[in-house]
């Protein structure tokens, strides 16, 4: 909208300059209509800027100082929610993987214990529990780039405000960056000890006992008789 208005503005003053340069005989005051136009145009341009008008008590090395605290506080708490996003991605999907370990470990102990029925509705919540670890490990990954990105900018708010002379907000983004990392890799070394625990497992990749027993028994029912050879 505001680009639109722009335009409308400069559409206008560029049809006003028109009419009195056509109306004006005296080749000067077309000169000076032409300047005043420049002049114009040029002001319009630097209006879609948003500068801010220097305070008289305020030098720019003040003002910088602030922006750069308010680049840091920005940061931190962009890093600050990406993170969280990340820790509940994290609990959500260590906890997904546990329990499908620990359904599949069940239902290869009891396999040969266990009715076709019970066998069948077991194998089910086995196929739905891979695809909760399949759609977490997806959201993780998600989250995970978001948080790599909230790294670098804090990183960079930092060192901007260090530069600006900001000490104080430059301090706080770094010391929330390490406990961030810090917390972040704890919970990453509980992930990697959950993967190592579902890959031992095989949960993701067995198939079905069903079709095996079945053959087994339907093996045990064969007549002595049909095995004879003659």
């Amino acid at each position: 909208m505001a680009a639109y208005r722009r335009k409308l503005f400069a559409v206008g003053l560029r049809f006003c300059a028109a009419s009195l340069m056509s109306r004006s005989s005296c080749p000067s005051s077309r000169r000076l209509l032409r300047k005043n136009w420049m002049s114009l145009s040029v002001t319009g341009a630097l209006c879609a800027v948003p500068f801010i008008q220097k305070p008289e008590n305020l030098t720019h090395e003040d003002l910088v100082r602030r922006a750069s605290s308010l680049v840091t506080d920005s940061a931190n708490t962009y890093l600050s929610q990406t993170t969280l996003a990340l820790f509940d991605s994290l609990t959500g999907y260590i906890k997904a993987v546990n329990n499908l370990v620990r359904l599949h470990e069940h239902y290869v102990a009891s396999i040969s214990q266990l009715a076709s029925a019970d066998e069948d509705a077991i194998w089910q919540l086995i196929l739905s529990r891979r695809k909760e670890v399949t759609e977490r490990r997806n959201d993780l990954k998600r989250f995970e780039s978001c948080w790599m990105i909230a790294i670098d900018l804090s990183k960079m708010a930092a060192e901007a405000a260090f530069s600006a002379g900001a000490d104080q907000a430059s301090v706080i983004a770094q010391n929330n960056l390490q406990l961030t990392q810090s917390q972040v890799e704890h919970l990453r070394q509980q992930m990697q000890e959950a993967e190592k625990q579902l890959e031992d497992s095989k949960a993701e990749e067995s198939e079905r006992f069903q079709n095996a027993r079945s053959t087994a028994m339907e093996d045990e029912d064969v007549p002595d008789a049909y095995l004879r050879e003659d």
